[in-house]
């Protein structure tokens, strides 16, 4: 199957694009995150909601495994409402997500009050950047990459539009947080500050906010990294569309020496 996940009953069977940079038995953190993203999603709520936040915690490395999707419900109210995803491979947790969602509902704003502009060159007039001088990997290869500023896990602090070409979900479209989503789990290929030749810079967790829902195939990420001298660091985006910036995402990263 093209699509990275086949949903059947309760679990969600994974495709051989899942895989990521680091083995090929092992999943690239965006496609659980976008699988995270599609079962919050799907959980119905009182009224119209969409998601505001969304923290993404991986207990342990995801294989290129069926995956049992657990949902809970963790507060409804008439504003907002508060869930668990839970991920598991043979009853082994791998990933766990809380994700707050807040009713939608058209507010008239004062004047002023609007999208803050991105000062940088669109996905159509930034240049084409190939995900491959990095990674080769099957779900890299899923995606297309425009350079804003920077490059693509370059050392610096670059600013790149990411779309995401290939199905999700077998059978469902690709929500706008989808798209959010999978390109924050980008956060720490975006700002790079070692050298990925002698370091590596995994990601433990990725959190993301969201002002609101956006627009359009193409998310930027324009980036910035900390890293601390005892193995910790973080790795940060502003997250914009053509409209304008709409988010904010974080990583916690690992830091080791290769």
């Amino acid at each position: 199957m093209d699509a990275i996940f086949r949903i059947d009953g309760e679990r969600a069977i994974t495709s051989p694009n899942a895989a990521g940079p680091w083995s090929p038995d092992m999943q690239h953190g965006s496609a659980p995150a976008g699988l995270v993203t599609w079962a919050a999603e799907a959980m119905p709520t009182p009224v119209p909601m969409q998601i505001a936040r969304l923290t993404i915690d991986l207990m342990r490395p995801v294989p290129l495994a069926p995956l049992a999707i657990e949902t809970e419900v963790l507060r409804q109210g008439r504003k907002i409402q508060l869930c668990e995803v839970r991920l598991k491979v043979d009853d082994v947790l791998v990933v766990r997500a809380t994700v707050l969602k807040i009713r939608r509902e058209a507010q008239e704003l004062p004047a002023g009050i609007a999208d803050m502009p991105i000062d940088l060159p669109g996905p159509e007039q930034s240049r084409v950047e190939s995900a491959a001088v990095f990674s080769s990997s099957p779900f890299v290869g899923g995606m297309s990459l425009r350079a804003a500023r920077g490059g693509f896990a370059r050392p610096g602090s670059s600013a790149i539009w990411y779309r995401v070409d290939r199905p999700l979900v077998e059978g469902a479209p690709i929500s706008q947080a989808m798209r959010a989503v999978v390109a924050s789990d980008f956060s720490n290929a975006t700002s790079v500050a070692l050298d990925f030749k002698h370091w590596t810079f995994l990601n433990a967790d990725l959190t993301i906010s969201l002002s609101r829902q956006p627009v359009g195939d193409w998310i930027l990420l324009d980036g910035d990294c900390n890293i601390g001298p005892d193995g910790a660091g973080l790795a940060m985006a502003r997250l914009g569309d053509e409209r304008g910036y709409f988010g904010r995402a974080v990583q916690s990263l690992v830091i080791e020496r290769r």
